[in-house]
């Protein structure tokens, strides 16, 4: 098993005496690409700053290497925790050149131009080097952040919403980029981002904060299919709640008939639960007794997103490839296709976000 690279123990930590994270616990494996992920407000940047040492620790304690780095009683200086940081607006010297930017932490370097010319090569930048930062585009300024973080060759990288100023596909095409460079190197990292697809593409583990909670630490995969808290389940991906009856551990009866899944929930039988039910887990069935009005649709390219409403007048979201194309209006045989259920006790209401507009759900899944 890889060794442990940074861990957070119980941590507490804000900023002007305001506590904006409590009892936060995770641990970042060498080599892994770990990241906070959560809406604005939640406490992701405040324990990147935290790491980073520009912000105390209140309680608990972080650690790198085995190393405590920041608790209530011990700071080591952030230039001396061998931690890169690249932020959300690049941060780069406009007076220097793309060269000079990158090898600014590593001056005194006996082979100072030999490891500039290879990082430049490495971010696609080799030719680029005597140019000036208001040359060249955003993807390319981000790129020489990354390079000029990675130079000191740091333990630890942070990256700060690193992608946010970017347009979707240069986002898209560079996060992808930045995770290989990670990964061909060995370069354990924590990013902090609110767009989960985002956080899925690039890391190996995703925390998801709330309110400077920690609600989850776990891989993408999980995260979608075994969430741990409702808050989890509508955070990630796209979703809806409806209100069944847990009829044995693995069985619900709901408003779409029997529902059986691939495990056994520690609930009363008998017990009301919200079931989360996802776009792929409705699929189309022309035989099918159970149907639903198509009342919105979202074109998506390789598939299209269908908001279907029940005779009951609750509302489902499917997702089917593009060239199963139905207008609106139309009423579709459907099956509930869950092996792998999801199932949360009953509380209040059921997902109100089936009140919004679909092209906002569709918004709100991007950028959340």
């Amino acid at each position: 098993m890889s060794e442990i690279v940074l861990e957070l123990n119980n941590l507490a930590c804000g900023y002007a005496g305001h506590k904006v994270v409590e009892d936060l616990s995770i641990h970042l494996r060498a080599g892994d690409i770990g990241c906070l992920l959560g809406p604005s407000g939640c406490g992701k940047t405040t324990t990147l700053r935290s790491i980073a040492g520009f912000e105390s620790v209140s309680a608990g304690e972080i650690r790198l290497d085995g190393q405590v780095i920041s608790s209530p009683t011990r700071s080591v200086p952030p230039e001396q925790r061998r931690i890169g940081m690249v932020f959300q607006d690049y941060a780069l010297f406009p007076h220097l050149t793309v060269a000079q930017n990158v090898a600014f932490g590593i001056n005194k370097h006996p082979n100072r131009q030999r490891i500039v010319a290879e990082l430049l090569e490495l971010v696609n930048l080799g030719k680029l080097g005597q140019r000036y930062p208001h040359e060249l585009s955003g993807g390319q300024q981000q790129r020489v952040a990354l390079a000029r973080a990675l130079a000191p060759e740091p333990r630890l990288l942070l990256l700060d919403e690193p992608f946010s100023n970017l347009d979707g596909e240069l986002r898209r095409r560079l996060s992808g980029e930045v995770r290989d460079i990670l990964k061909a190197r060995g370069i354990s990292a924590m990013l902090v981002t609110h767009d989960q697809s985002e956080a899925f593409a690039v890391c190996d583990q995703v925390g998801v904060l709330r309110e400077g909670h920690l609600q989850q630490w776990d891989t993408p995969y999980n995260l979608y299919h075994e969430p741990a808290t409702p808050f989890v389940a509508s955070f990630i991906g796209q979703g809806y709640f409806i209100r069944g009856q847990l009829l044995t551990p693995d069985t619900v009866q709901t408003e779409l008939g029997v529902i059986r899944g691939n495990r056994a929930y520690q609930l009363p039988t008998g017990s009301a639960v919200d079931v989360l039910l996802r776009p792929d887990d409705i699929v189309g069935r022309d035989d099918s007794a159970l149907t639903a009005t198509i009342t919105g649709k979202v074109f998506l390219g390789a598939s299209t997103l269908y908001r279907l409403e029940l005779p009951t007048g609750s509302v489902l979201e499917a997702i089917f490839p593009s060239h199963d194309d139905h207008p609106l209006g139309e009423v579709l045989g459907i099956e509930v296709s869950a092996d792998h259920l999801v199932v949360f006790a009953a509380q209040g209401s059921v997902n109100v976000s089936a009140q919004l507009p679909l092209e906002q759900v569709i918004a709100a899944g991007a950028s959340a």
